[in-house]
């Protein structure tokens, strides 16, 4: 059960023994495959030695994805197959047969979205595949659901606060609609937790839940196109659109999602990761980039180069400790990072 303020979830009891490390080879389901992470998980997971089956919504949601993987040399190894509303009940009931763990990546995120359209989906979907893992998931030894550091936020950080893996933000009920992304985290990753608790005797698997920070590979015809948490980075950089001194002086965590999609598999490569929530934050920055991370070929919006780092305000930080003894990942520096997208944009044309 959870606290009110901190408190750790009781997980599986001592006396169980850990489930054992997914082999190279295992067959993994990963839902939503086509997304922005999810085909970063997807190409990792293949290149290291495992076969994937992953869920779209339809058919022409495929044939990209079919294709790309083909096209690097991995068409036998990718199964592809139809979820068309991961709400419904029983939805991945087939889907979970004969995998040995699963990802559980797919969730709508948005801007802009009502509650139903986001929060129900993510519960449902979240708690469904659970229950399709209990009923007809014969081999599946480990799930792993993402979400994120939203699920650790107070609505407000005036200070410098560490947070950590005790921390739930318990205020998510009142928060208004502009915060629905933060509601789409919370509420599933508790849902997944008590499903979990309450049925872990019955179950040959574990859990582990994934709460990450904010080029892609998956299908994108233009920048109005990007997923959200890329369209939020195109559209302060690039746009100019939310370059408010007040927003630029904000902290942020990152984490570079090729970085993430490591984390998703180590996640079930560690034993000790079963019956774990894990932050998996990459790099504490503040929104501003320096100018020497900017390309000099391509000039961007000045936003407040006067802007010292002494005026930078650094109030969200993680604490990471949890991560670097399960995960052990190198993360990518943010220079790294931002010189990468920066070639992907320029690249494309935009």
């Amino acid at each position: 059960m959870y606290s009110t303020t901190k408190g750790e979830m009781h997980i599986r009891p001592g006396i169980f023994d850990k489930i054992p490390a997914i082999a190279k080879g295992s067959k993994v389901l990963v839902s939503g495959a086509n997304g922005f992470l999810a085909i970063w998980t997807t190409q990792l997971l293949l290149e290291r030695g495992y076969s994937v089956r992953g869920t779209v919504r339809s058919e022409n949601k495929s044939k990209y994805l079919k294709d790309y993987f083909a096209s690097i040399g991995y068409k036998d190894k990718l199964e592809v197959v139809f979820v068309e509303d991961i709400s419904k009940d029983g939805a991945f009931d087939e889907a979970v047969q004969n995998v040995d763990a699963i990802l559980h990546i797919a969730s709508p995120i948005a801007a802009v979205i009502s509650p139903d359209e986001m929060i129900r989906p993510a519960i449902e979907g979240t708690t469904g595949i659970l229950k399709s893992a209990l009923k007809t998931g014969n081999k599946v030894k480990r799930i792993v659901v993402t979400s994120s550091t939203s699920a650790v936020m107070p609505p407000v950080i005036d200070k410098p606060t560490v947070l950590s893996e005790l921390d739930w933000d318990t205020h998510f009920p009142r928060r208004k609609a502009r915060k629905l992304t933060n509601k789409q985290f919370i509420a599933p990753l508790r849902r997944a937790w008590d499903y979990y608790n309450t049925h872990k005797l019955q179950t040959q698997w574990d859990i582990t839940t994934l709460t990450p920070s904010w080029p892609p590979i998956h299908e994108v015809k233009s920048a109005s196109s990007l997923n959200y948490s890329l369209a939020v980075w195109y559209n302060t950089v690039i746009e100019n659109k939310t370059s408010t001194k007040e927003f630029l002086s904000a902290s942020q965590a990152w984490v570079d999602v090729r970085d993430l999609a490591l984390a998703h598999i180590l996640a079930l490569e560690n034993p000790e990761a079963g019956g774990e929530r894990i932050l998996v934050t990459g790099v504490d920055a503040a929104n501003s980039l320096s100018p020497t991370l900017l390309p000099s070929h391509n000039p961007l919006p000045v936003g407040y180069p006067e802007m010292t780092k002494e005026q930078r305000t650094y109030n969200l930080l993680f604490d990471t400790s949890k991560q670097k003894r399960l995960l052990d990942i190198r993360f990518r520096s943010l220079e790294e990072t931002t010189k990468d997208i920066f070639e992907c944009i320029s690249e494309r044309g935009w």
